[in-house]
């Protein structure tokens, strides 16, 4: 019999006699400025949202259990402009690494990271490798974003806007459709925004310079073309990828 808990409810007995046999879905976010219109933790209500609405859509084939949300991320790059709590990359890393072995040592054999928030990207990705490499255990970890890329292209969440972006008309869509109450008009408009490479990236490298946060004023492209029914369309096929690649993963865990 599959189902989905979160772990936070779950007693000491609940957890330990599932853990070995359960997929562990952990969210994690960030508390970093979104411009002057979305709340200061967007990151962090998208990948809860998403995470347990996928989750709950994977248990239908699989057991799930849905760790707390990490609320904090790697958010240096935002806190000139007020509203951020950040950790620095190896606080970070280490936070997550040590949390994620807290599973590990309770009996958990496949888990799942799910950030949402793109300073994080890299480093879950790491903690994953690195836990694999130590623990005889099945990781993965992944951006909600470059999971359900493909179906968000389709439906050209790509055309006029950065995706994810920051800020901009894919995460203020996605604001306007779980909390519109959050989203503070008016929105700020842009012109020439362009739009994203389809493909997922843009040069074959990555490129940092000092000081581009600032000169965007702390987002990205046009956030008044978002809008709740976007929101809601790119949510639900996110969710259904979401929902997928839980299955898959389970399926192809080794231990």
């Amino acid at each position: 019999m599959t189902e989905c808990r979160l772990l936070e409810e779950l007693t000491r007995t609940e957890s330990r006699t599932a853990a070995e046999k359960t997929l562990v879905v952990w969210p994690v976010g960030a508390i970093e400025q979104h411009g002057p219109h979305l709340p200061v933790g967007t990151d962090t209500f998208t990948i809860e949202f998403l995470t347990r609405q996928a989750a709950e859509k994977a248990s239908s084939e699989i057991s799930v259990h849905v760790a707390p949300t990490l609320p904090f991320g790697s958010s240096h790059h935002h806190l000139p402009f007020g509203g951020t709590m950040s950790l620095t990359t190896q606080t970070y890393y280490r936070m997550v690494y040590e949390l994620a072995e807290s599973l590990i040592v309770c009996g958990y054999r496949k888990i799942f990271v799910l950030n949402g928030h793109g300073g994080n990207h890299e480093l879950v990705q790491l903690v994953a490798r690195d836990l694999a490499l130590n623990y005889p255990v099945s990781m993965a970890a992944a951006s909600y974003w470059t999971i359900a890329w493909d179906a968000l292209v389709e439906l050209n969440a790509h055309n006029d806007c950065r995706l994810p972006g920051h800020a901009g008309k894919f995460e203020t869509s996605l604001m306007m459709a779980l909390r519109p109450d959050l989203v503070h008009e008016p929105r700020p408009h842009r012109d020439h925004t362009g739009s994203t490479d389809p493909r997922g990236f843009v040069r074959p490298y990555r490129a940092e310079h000092h000081g581009t946060w600032q000169a965007i004023d702390g987002f990205t492209d046009s956030p008044d073309r978002g809008t709740s029914e976007l929101g809601r369309s790119w949510l639900d096929a996110t969710v259904d990828t979401l929902a997928k690649a839980m299955v898959e993963f389970d399926s192809q865990a080794t231990v």
